[in-house]
């Protein structure tokens, strides 16, 4: 039975990984991604550009960023998704 992993990984270790690889880092715990499908980025372009137009046509000031595009949610390096 292989040892459970307790490294704890930052912002650095993602910043290191070789281009094209994709991860999150939750919590100091480093989560591999597979690479996204056709059909997954067929949704994220329609889902933009209606949320773009629908901010455009009220007047509205946010801006939409599809993936990919990190997102820090802590004030540590513990968690970047």
């Amino acid at each position: 039975m292989p040892l459970l992993n307790t490294t704890s990984h930052t912002i650095d270790d993602i910043y290191a990984l070789p281009d094209g690889q994709r991860a999150e880092l939750i919590d100091g715990q480093l989560f591999m991604m597979a690479p996204p499908s056709r059909i997954h980025q067929e949704l994220v372009m329609e889902l933009s550009v209606s949320l773009r137009n629908y901010i455009k046509e009220k007047g509205g000031e946010c801006k939409v960023y599809p993936a990919p595009f990190a997102v820090t949610l802590n004030e540590d390096d513990k968690t970047y998704v």
